[in-house]
């Protein structure tokens, strides 16, 4: 007898079943086994169809370096690749792509994860399962709740990507269907993401700081992926400024403010759970497992982010010098006293540029005479971090320092937390003052205390933002905390097109500092690195033009 084996193929992105004959479970691989193995009838600890789900998560998203060994920052205005090859995000910064060879191009990965989700959503009411969770929701349940969180996740990175795309529901295609499937529409997409997020939010487990079950989604995972999808809806470049006005694929056909409120009310609803805190050391988020996060992959414990991205003058482990940032980012950071440094109050010394600078600067950016390793990091031209020649190095005079351990007094790396944060506290309290903000006349007390929570623990002196600010300041300050306080986390790339600045903000020439350490101190020189080039079409990402091709019914973004 044939029996149905899980192996994956891709068809216009959207994986289709085979058939082989069976072997030994016990060395068999996960994708080589079969539905009647792994979702075993007699299996009440349900072992093979944890084991299933736990694969699944594989497709979540990564952040870091994934993007042809970049960030994805690096191909906006905070950074640029130190390698001096035209690399995928020097392509994207300057528009050098095309519908078949776009660089953040996950289309097929994405599918292969919903298929595989909705294959345990079918299933995993096969296997007996014995037990609840804390708050006695059977175990069962749980975990058709985790497959459809991490289904809803893997749409809203296509959505946030192309905009509308097809949805598939819970159906699992075979070879024999007709798999030409036309897009849905952006608000069809949106509907369903959040309409998941409602289901599954009480069937998920409540304890966010488990560490049992760490890497797991809880109902605040739910929440925050709900205020995200909602806050991109409500944004101008889906919300009466559609690139395509009454392409309905590409977003919304008109304008409801409405949709502020429903972003407001969904951010409201996690900061209501009274769960998460800001955690008082910023650096600390990212290095160690704290009560600011909400969600992660899990990345283990390594020096990953420390090997790519730590000056490149050190004998002391791997230091690649990866990422270069820019002035525009430096220059976004202000002083310590809360004002930006173009504020002639601030108190900024151009002479000495790096001091009384906004903690958060410290805890992001190398710069020329940061401590790192036992000793100044040396970015002046010829200096040890800066040695010229062919070597990968800066182009900037800044090395990325976010995301790294507290090695500024140590004499080698030793392994540190590296996870994939994919949400965190602080960005639900920006989520809530901007959609709050954007619904009101005129920012209130409420919107204040959100901006200012995050200023408070950034450690700004003081924190407090001036009385009666109008809509619009306030809307320059939150898209300024969310630039410095989220940066790296690949949230710029998308804030500029969402907020539909990136014909102005993305096709800026993109600058960084040569400094020249001479007998009677230092001169620096602002030098030009790149030209970014943006135009409409970019908002969206082209729909992979392998699909385009195949599918009639398919129809590709504007532009393209």
């Amino acid at each position: 007898m044939k029996i149905n084996h899980i192996n994956w193929f891709l068809m216009a992105g959207i994986g289709i079943l085979s058939f082989s004959c069976t072997s030994d479970l016990e060395i068999e691989p996960i994708e080589l086994q079969t539905l009647e193995q792994v979702f075993d009838q007699q299996d009440s600890a349900g072992v093979n169809a944890n084991r299933f789900l736990a694969d699944t998560y594989r497709f979540l998203p990564n952040t870091g370096n994934r993007v042809g060994g970049d960030f994805l920052d690096a191909a906006s205005d905070d950074a640029v690749s130190s390698n001096p090859t035209n690399t995928s995000v020097q392509q994207l910064a300057t528009g050098s792509f095309t519908a078949d060879s776009y660089q953040d191009n996950l289309w097929a990965d994405y599918y292969q994860g919903i298929r595989q989700a909705s294959i345990f959503i079918n299933n995993i009411d096969r296997v007996p399962l014995k037990g609840n969770i804390e708050n006695g929701t059977p175990l069962n349940r749980v975990w058709k709740a985790e497959a459809k969180f991490l289904r809803a996740i893997f749409y809203f990175e296509l959505l946030k990507r192309h905009a509308g795309i097809p949805l598939l529901g819970d159906k699992v295609y075979q070879i024999e269907d007709n798999i030409e499937l036309p897009r849905n529409t952006f608000e069809e997409c949106v509907n369903f993401i959040v309409q998941q997020c409602d289901a599954i939010k009480d069937s998920l487990r409540t304890d966010p700081f488990n560490l049992t079950d760490y890497g797991r989604p809880t109902k605040s995972a739910a929440l925050a992926l709900k205020s995200r999808v909602l806050l991109y809806a409500a944004s101008p470049l889906y919300n009466g400024g559609n690139i395509d006005a009454q392409n309905a694929l590409v977003g919304y056909t008109n304008f409801d403010a409405t949709r502020w409120q429903l972003a407001e009310e969904a951010a409201k609803e996690l900061i209501d759970q009274n769960l998460f805190v800001l955690e008082p050391d910023f650096n600390n988020v990212f290095i160690s497992r704290n009560k600011e996060r909400i969600f992660s992959k899990q990345g283990g414990n390594n020096t990953s982010m420390e090997n790519n991205n730590g000056p490149v003058g050190y004998s002391s482990g791997v230091n690649n010098g990866r990422t270069s940032p820019t002035q525009e980012l430096v220059d976004a950071f202000g002083m310590a006293n809360g004002l930006p440094i173009t504020d002639a109050n601030a108190g900024y010394n151009p002479e000495q540029p790096y001091e009384g600078r906004d903690p958060r600067f410290y805890a992001t950016i190398f710069y020329n005479g940061a401590q790192w390793l036992s000793r100044a990091v040396q970015t002046y031209e010829g200096g040890g971090d800066k040695p010229g020649g062919t070597k990968q190095q800066t182009k900037t005079g800044y090395y990325l320092r976010k995301f790294m351990g507290n090695f500024e007094n140590s004499t080698n790396y030793s392994n540190v937390n590296h996870d994939h944060i994919l949400f965190r506290y602080a960005e639900i309290l920006l989520n809530y003052a901007e959609a709050r903000n954007e619904r009101l006349a005129s920012p209130d007390a409420i919107v204040y205390q959100a901006v200012e929570a995050i200023r408070e623990r950034a450690g700004l002196s003081p924190f407090a933002l001036a009385p009666n600010l109008s809509k619009a300041n306030m809307r320059q300050i939150i898209h300024q905390e969310r630039r410095k306080e989220l940066a790296f986390e690949e949230h710029r790339f998308y804030d500029v097109r969402r907020w539909k600045l990136a014909e102005t903000q993305f096709n800026l020439q993109l600058h960084g500092t040569l400094i020249f350490q001479t007998g009677t101190g230092i001169l620096r020189q602002p030098n030009p690195i790149l030209k970014m080039n943006f135009n409409q079409k970019m908002y969206l990402a082209p729909i992979p033009f392998s699909e385009v091709i195949k599918n009639p019914n398919m129809m590709q973004n504007p532009g393209w």
